[in-house]
């Protein structure tokens, strides 16, 4: 390291420094706990528009016309001649189905479009996640440690009775003793998932595959039916577990690691601004600055999107 060269009065002074960084990087932790709170005050002011954007995609509110009126910027002004066209289209179509109620497949629509999400989800899994009605980020109480939760919330479906799908997300915003400059934000420490209660061979968790089995004395061949995991976005609900010694094999860190980036995502880009990820603009904007992009608020780099295993 360069301060080994330097004389040793000039290194008794640089350890004073790193004394004084230990001590921001704590203020600097009390900083991250106050934005916490900030992001728990401001998240119930948004709840109500959020609910209302609940209402009307599952259809238990119609929008006045004077809340359906949008005014197109400059890019997305048509001709007249166009403006007709496309009436006349919207009509025909209007014509030749059903009224559709609220915003029919809008939430599995937003995962379709999402690469990060889509990269989870299985064909099996589109006909439950049609009956996906909204996605709730719950922050912790006051005076609690510091956590972020997850709810999906489900229409009745012939999948399973839960009507709401929860996943927890515990959080640390502190410097660690052995290697406080390390410090860079809360980290995601580790995450708790739910029981599904599937219906009867409805669990697209697992899947059911034959084999042949040779007997080692009679030499006679049977088949033997065996259940083993399946590829599901709903896998999700299901994390390995962090064990108290912190230390996790290279699967299951991996899948952490994948699954707490999933979870900040979802938390900071899809639930905030979900209409824009169905129309797919926020995506346009995402590959715009993807080279530029930092996550906002409590997580301050991808780093802080690991545990420390």
């Amino acid at each position: 390291m360069a301060d080994n060269y330097l004389p040793k009065v000039v290194k008794r002074r640089v350890n004073a420094l790193k004394n004084l960084q230990v001590k921001c990087a704590h203020i600097e932790a009390k900083f991250y706990e106050e934005v916490h709170e900030l992001e728990r005050k401001y998240a119930a002011l948004y709840q109500p528009l959020f609910d209302k954007r609940s209402d009307i995609v599952k259809a238990a509110y119609e929008p006045t016309d004077e809340e359906c009126e949008w005014k197109p910027d400059e890019e997305e002004e048509l001709t007249e001649e166009m403006k007709e066209k496309a009436k006349v289209e919207e009509e025909k179509k209007d014509e030749e189905k059903e009224d559709p109620k609220g915003i029919p497949e809008f939430w599995l629509t937003v995962f379709k479009n999402v690469d990060l999400l889509s990269e989870m989800l299985q064909e099996h899994d589109e006909p439950i996640l049609k009956h996906l009605q909204d996605i709730k980020v719950k922050f912790s109480d006051a005076g609690q440690p510091m956590s972020f939760t997850l709810e999906f919330y489900f229409e009745p479906n012939d999948f399973f009775p839960n009507t709401v799908l929860t996943k927890t997300y515990k959080m640390r915003s502190e410097p660690d003793e052995s290697d406080p400059f390390s410090f860079d934000g809360p980290e995601i420490m580790g995450c708790t998932g739910c029981t599904v209660d599937w219906i009867k061979g409805k669990n697209v968790t697992l899947k059911t595959i034959k084999k042949k089995q040779k007997h080692k004395g009679r030499g006679t061949v049977r088949t033997v039916t065996k259940t083993v995991p399946n590829d599901s976005f709903f896998n999700f609900f299901s994390p390995p577990e962090v064990p108290e010694s912190g230390e996790l094999d290279e699967d299951s860190e991996a899948v952490l690691a994948a699954d707490f980036e999933i979870g900040h995502f979802i938390r900071e880009r899809i639930v905030p601004r979900a209409v824009l990820y169905f129309t797919g603009e926020a995506i346009e904007d995402d590959d715009d600055d993807v080279s530029e992009r930092q996550p906002s608020s409590v997580m301050k780099s991808n780093d802080a999107l690991f545990p420390n295993v």
